[in-house]
C-alpha cells in the first residue's frame, strides 16, 4: 500500500499522453471508450486494486489504460502547459465541460481555484475513456458521463487500523486516530465543494468490502462489469 509501489509520475505521464494520443486518433468512433471510478475509505486498497485492473483491462482491449490518482493529477494540475496540453489535445468540448461543471460552480470558492483546475480535468479525461480515477471526487464529477463505471472499497475500521500502522509504522491508536481524521476531512470537503455524500451507496455500480475480497479479486470483478469476457 506504500509509495513504493507506485510507478514513477514521470513513467505515468508517459502513459496518459500515449492515450490521450490514441484517444485522439480514435475520435471518429461512435462509442466513447470506458472510465472507471474507484473510491477507498482510508486505509483501504485503492492504487493496488487500481493497478491490477488497469492490467485485466488492458489484457482485454489491448489498448493502453492510465491510472490517475492524486499524485498524478497533482502533478499534471502543477504543470501549466501540461495540464493545458491534457484537456486541449484530449480532443474535450469545452461546452461540454463548461455544462457539466456548471452545477458546481456555486459552490466554488476563491481558495478552492487548484481543485477546480482537477475537476476540469478529471472530467476532460472521464469523457475520453481507457482512464481509472482513483479518489478525488472523481465518482460524483462524472456521475452524468455516461460512459463510466464506479466502485467503492470499505473495510471493517480494524482492518484499515491494521492496514495503517503497518504502513506508516505507527501504534494501533495512532492508526485509529489517522483514519478517523483523514476520512473526516476527505468526506467534509467533497460534501462541501460538491454537494454530495461520496459515502451514498446510490453512486456506484459495486461496493467492495476490502476485508473479504483482495485486491486482485476485486481487480477481477470490476473488470468484469466494465469489459466483460465472451463465454462460450
Amino acid at each position: 500500500m506504500g509509495n513504493v509501489l507506485i510507478p514513477s509520475i514521470e513513467q505515468r505521464l508517459r502513459g496518459l499522453m500515449e492515450v490521450g494520443r490514441r484517444n485522439l486518433h480514435e475520435h471518429g468512433m461512435e462509442r466513447a471508450n470506458p472510465t472507471v471510478t474507484i473510491t477507498r475509505e482510508f486505509g483501504c486498497e485503492g492504487y493496488p486494486v487500481a493497478e491490477r485492473l488497469q492490467g485485466i483491462l488492458e489484457h482485454r482491449c489491448g489498448k493502453p489504460w492510465v491510472v490517475m490518482d492524486r499524485a498524478l493529477l497533482d502533478a499534471v494540475a502543477k504543470d501549466h502547459n501540461l495540464s493545458e496540453g491534457i484537456l486541449r489535445n484530449l480532443g474535450t468540448k469545452n461546452r461540454f465541460l463548461d455544462d457539466m461543471l456548471s452545477s458546481f460552480s456555486s459552490r466554488w470558492k476563491s481558495d478552492k481555484d487548484y481543485y477546480r483546475l482537477l475537476c476540469r480535468q478529471i472530467v476532460a479525461l472521464a469523457t475520453e475513456g481507457n482512464v481509472i480515477l482513483v479518489g478525488r471526487g472523481a465518482s460524483i464529477l462524472t456521475q452524468n458521463t455516461g460512459n463510466c463505471y464506479h466502485f467503492r472499497i470499505i473495510a471493517p475500521m480494524s482492518f484499515k487500523v491494521k492496514a495503517v500502522a503497518a504502513r506508516c509504522g505507527i501504534s494501533p491508536d495512532k492508526a485509529q486516530d489517522m483514519v478517523t481524521e483523514k476520512q473526516r476531512q476527505r468526506d467534509a470537503f467533497l460534501k462541501d465543494f460538491l454537494g454530495r455524500d461520496i459515502t451514498d451507496p446510490t453512486l456506484y455500480h459495486l461496493v467492495f468490502n476490502n476485508a473479504r475480497l483482495s485486491a486482485q479479486r476485486m481487480a477481477e470483478v470490476m473488470a468484469d462489469v466494465v469489459m466483460p469476457t465472451t463465454r462460450g
